[in-house]
């Protein structure tokens, strides 16, 4: 068993990308009715899901590939399941919000603890943002929109083509610059 300083740790924290990612999502989202599904995909601490959740009065489910992070998120009162990504959820989702693994790192890298992964976002910092893009369409309701988080460090054309590829429209809605990067909140929805 990990002890709570290790695993808090092993489990990403809220920074300028969540918090920009949270603000956004809240904000677009308060005009859905109570009853919408929303779901958080990597979660990690909750944060997103929390602050979406308190700012909109959504029930906020939360989804993360680590047993550290479901247990923090759980932790701060987000009602969370472990999943890869989409896997395993069944739609429609009125809305989906996701801040990926994006910094590009090394192909030979080794990820051996779940802060590397949650941090790692392969070569051209897409390898978690291209197969949650192929599956989307699957659990997005048909007017749903999912607000993605990326960076000017992984391609934000590369990002939108993808979404056109798997059926759908991209469109900016949030940005801030930093001297190294761009962090970019995409809106996605079903194409018409």
């Amino acid at each position: 068993m990990v002890d709570r300083e290790t695993a808090t740790e092993q489990v990403y924290q809220p920074a300028e990308d969540s918090h920009l990612l949270a603000e956004t999502a809240a904000e677009e989202l308060a005009a859905l009715p109570g009853d919408a599904r929303v779901v958080d995909v990597g979660t990690g601490s909750g944060y997103v899901a929390a602050h979406v959740g308190e700012q909109t009065g959504l029930d906020v489910l939360g989804v993360d590939i680590s047993p550290l992070a479901v247990r923090e998120a759980r932790d701060h009162g987000v009602g969370v399941v472990r999943s890869n990504l989409l896997d395993g959820l069944t739609g429609p989702f009125d809305a989906v919000t996701f801040n990926p693994p994006y910094l590009p790192t090394d192909p030979d890298a080794e990820w051996d603890d779940w802060m590397e992964y949650a941090l790692s976002g392969g070569p051209d910092g897409r390898r978690a943002i291209d197969p949650f893009l192929d599956d989307l369409p699957r659990v997005l309701a048909p007017d749903g929109r999912a607000f993605l988080l990326v960076s000017s460090l992984t391609d934000v054309g590369a990002v939108t083509a993808r979404a056109a590829e798997n059926g759908l429209a991209a469109r900016e809605v949030a940005e801030e610059s930093f001297p190294f990067e761009r962090l970019v909140v995409l809106e996605l929805a079903h194409a018409e």
